[in-house]
C-alpha cells in the first residue's frame, strides 16, 4: 500500500461559508462535481464561495474506474428547470466565472450539447457580464453536438485528456484518446477565439516521457491551458495509487507545458481541472481574443 504523504493534507475550511454554498446549492436542488467526485479542494472552494456546477447527473452512464460519481445506464430524463435554477445559484453567489460540467450522457442522441446550451442562455441571460468555462465529454465523438455548443460561444471549453494513451484501456475504458485531441483540435478550428482547457492525473503508473508526448500532443492541437493534478483513490473499489508525485516533479511538469506554449498550466498535487478555474479571467485580459458578434 502506497501511504499518503503530507503534502496531500487540505486545510480545515471556515464552515460558516461552505454552509452558505451548500445551503443555495440544497435550496435549488443542484448537483456540484465538488461533492459527487469527492474532489479534496471542496473545503477550500465552497469556503471561497465557488463550486463546479454538474448538470444532468448525478448519475453517469459510464463507468470509469478512476471517478466516484455514480454508475447508472438508463439516467433520469433531463430537467427543464434545471437551466434556471443554475442561473440563479450563479447570481445568488454573486460569481464572476462559473464552470459547468456534466456526467456522461450517452443515453443521449446530443450527448446533452443542448442542456449545455440552455444552460449557458439562461447564465447569461442574468448574468450578462460571467465568464463561462464549459468542462465536457467527448460526446461520443459527435462533432455536430460540438458545434452546438461552441455556437452557444463559452469563453473556455475545457475536455480532460485524463491519462496518457497507454493507460487508456485501464483508466478510462470506454473513452478514446486520439478522440479526445480530436474534440479539442475542432473547439480551435471551428472557434480560435475560445481558450481550449485540459486535464491530466498523474500517479497511475505514467511515466515522464509519456508525459512529454502528451503535452506536446496537445499543444499541437492548439491546447491553450492545462492542468496536472495528483489522482487520489476514492475508495477500495477504484483504481489503486501507483505513486505519489513529489511537488518538485509537478514543478517540473509545468516548466515543460510552458516551454511548449501553453498560455498557462496549473500543475501541483492537488491541482483538479477547475481549481482555481476563475484565474482565466486574468489570463484573458493578458492574451486578448476577439468573439464574432460580440
Amino acid at each position: 500500500m502506497v501511504v499518503k504523504p503530507d503534502w496531500l493534507r487540505v486545510k480545515a475550511p471556515q464552515w460558516q461559508r461552505v454552509g452558505n454554498v451548500k445551503d443555495i446549492l440544497r435550496d435549488l436542488a443542484l448537483n456540484t462535481v465538488c461533492e459527487e467526485a469527492s474532489c479534496p479542494n471542496i473545503g477550500e472552494c465552497f469556503n471561497a464561495g465557488t463550486a463546479t456546477f454538474l448538470i444532468m447527473g448525478p448519475a453517469c452512464t459510464r463507468a470509469c474506474p478512476y471517478c466516484d460519481i455514480d454508475f447508472e445506464k438508463k439516467p433520469k430524463p433531463l430537467d427543464p428547470t434545471e437551466p434556471t435554477r443554475l442561473a440563479e445559484a450563479v447570481q445568488r453567489l454573486g460569481l464572476n466565472h462559473v464552470v459547468i460540467t456534466s456526467v456522461n450522457r450517452d443515453d443521449l442522441p446530443d450527448g446533452g450539447a443542448g442542456q449545455f446550451v440552455r444552460c449557458i442562455a439562461a447564465i447569461r441571460a442574468i448574468s450578462p457580464q460571467i465568464t463561462i468555462e464549459v468542462l465536457i465529454p467527448d460526446l461520443c465523438g459527435n462533432w455536430d453536438a460540438l458545434a452546438i455548443i461552441i455556437q452557444a460561444k463559452p469563453e473556455v471549453l475545457n475536455h480532460n485528456t485524463e491519462t496518457v494513451p497507454r493507460l487508456y484501456k485501464r483508466v478510462r475504458p470506454q473513452g478514446n484518446y486520439e478522440r479526445s485531441l480530436e474534440l479539442l483540435k475542432r473547439t480551435h478550428d471551428l472557434a480560435p477565439w475560445i481558450y481550449t482547457k485540459s486535464g491530466l492525473m498523474v500517479g497511475l503508473g505514467e511515466t515522464d516521457a509519456e508525459m512529454r508526448e502528451v503535452l506536446q500532443n496537445l499543444r499541437a492541437v492548439n491546447c491553450d491551458i492545462l492542468t496536472i493534478g495528483q489522482y487520489l483513490q476514492p475508495t477500495s473499489k477504484h483504481l489503486n495509487v501507483a505513486d505519489f508525485i513529489t511537488p518538485g516533479q509537478f514543478e517540473v511538469w509545468r516548466e515543460w507545458g510552458e516551454s511548449l506554449g501553453f498560455l498557462q498550466v496549473v500543475s501541483s498535487p492537488l491541482t483538479r481541472s477547475s481549481y482555481h478555474a476563475e484565474q482565466v479571467r486574468e489570463l484573458m485580459q493578458r492574451y486578448p481574443r476577439t468573439v464574432p458578434g460580440v
